[in-house]
């Protein structure tokens, strides 16, 4: 069978580079890209030079021969970009958040349906992170039990004299729970085995960036399922004396045992990212992931050949942006205020 052509429109994230790698690994072939940012798009060419940058992005829509478009636009553009993809017959991977506003969901949600095309968001603190994958192995196998909560934490770290105007305009990014915390709500569903969660609580504020209103750079959120709860944490703090852009964790509390990540790295001092700490009935043990397998790109590739959904359902990839979405609601109800 031949291989999956696929094409890029608009590149302002550096996910971007990720989610090309994640089906190049699976084997499709990438045919062209589409930016408007000449910047932009000169390192991205750089990077991958197999793909010819065409003027004028209806030449990929219309392109029969091409099944999947990869988008890191500006999140505001993303919802609107899935739906022109679908409308033309093609299957579509966004960079988290895939939307902005619940209405964009819903405008998404109708048009997949009416469709059948796939909607797939790379949440990639998840399926690009091996000692998540792992944890979700051990899970289903029952290694701890029924999941009861789980504490998901993504501090990143702000470097705001790089970032673009538009990574400080709340329409256009949409917010810190919208923007970050849609990777741990897509945990939190995702190890909780529910599609029934709500949101109890959320909050947002400007602590510490006075001159960049539009900006939060502190969120979280209380979750709950019929049997399980959540909470969730994420901020712009990470200091520059880390070594990484951010001290990822998950917590992961089940009736028999309980799993902790340290996902890009170890403070205690163990080198390079991925390690999972298991407790259970029998002992305590430190498990390295770096040799898991990353199977999403490989399952979404065949996903779009078989119709399918193993990398991901359908519904799963929806409800995991309408739960942060209504959690950035919620927050946004009664938000904090900088001071200074």
């Amino acid at each position: 069978m031949s291989a999956l052509r696929f094409a890029v429109i608009g590149i302002n994230h550096d996910h971007i580079f990720g989610q090309v790698n994640v089906m190049l690994r699976a084997g499709g072939e990438l045919v062209a890209f589409h930016a408007n940012e000449d910047d932009l798009a000169a390192t991205f060419a750089s990077r991958f030079p197999q793909a010819v940058r065409v003027d004028d992005r209806r030449r990929i829509l219309e392109d029969a021969s091409i099944g999947l478009i990869l988008s890191a636009a500006i999140s505001l553009e993303r919802a609107e970009l899935a739906i022109a993809a679908m409308r033309h017959g093609k299957d579509i991977m966004l960079d988290k958040p895939g939307m902005t506003t619940l209405e964009q969901l819903a405008d998404v949600r109708r048009v997949q349906q009416e469709t059948g095309r796939i909607v797939s968001i790379l949440y990639s603190e998840h399926f690009e992170t091996a000692s998540t994958v792992k944890a979700g192995e051990l899970v289903k196998a029952g290694a701890i039990g029924q999941v009861i909560h789980t504490t998901g934490l993504g501090p990143h770290r702000l470097r705001k004299a790089t970032r673009p105007d538009w990574f400080f305009d709340r329409a256009r990014y949409g917010g810190i729970i919208t923007d970050i915390a849609s990777h741990q709500c897509e945990q939190f569903l995702f190890f909780t085995g529910s599609l029934e969660a709500e949101v109890l609580s959320a909050s947002v504020a400007n602590r510490a960036n006075a001159d960049t209103p539009g900006l939060q750079d502190y969120g979280d959120i209380h979750l709950r399922t019929p049997d399980a709860t959540g909470y969730i944490r994420v901020d712009w703090f990470t200091p520059d004396g880390l070594s990484t852009w951010g001290d990822g964790r998950l917590f992961i509390v089940g009736t028999e045992g309980s799993i902790e990540l340290r996902k890009y790295l170890d403070v205690s001092g163990r080198p390079g990212a991925d390690h999972l700490f298991l407790v259970d009935k029998k002992s305590m043990q430190h498990i390295d992931c770096s040799t898991v397998e990353l199977p999403y790109g490989r399952q979404l590739a065949a996903d779009i050949r078989d119709r399918t959904e193993t990398a991901m359902g359908q519904e799963h990839c929806f409800k995991a942006m309408e739960l942060a979405l209504k959690a950035q609601q919620v927050a946004e109800a009664h938000p904090a205020q900088a001071k200074g």
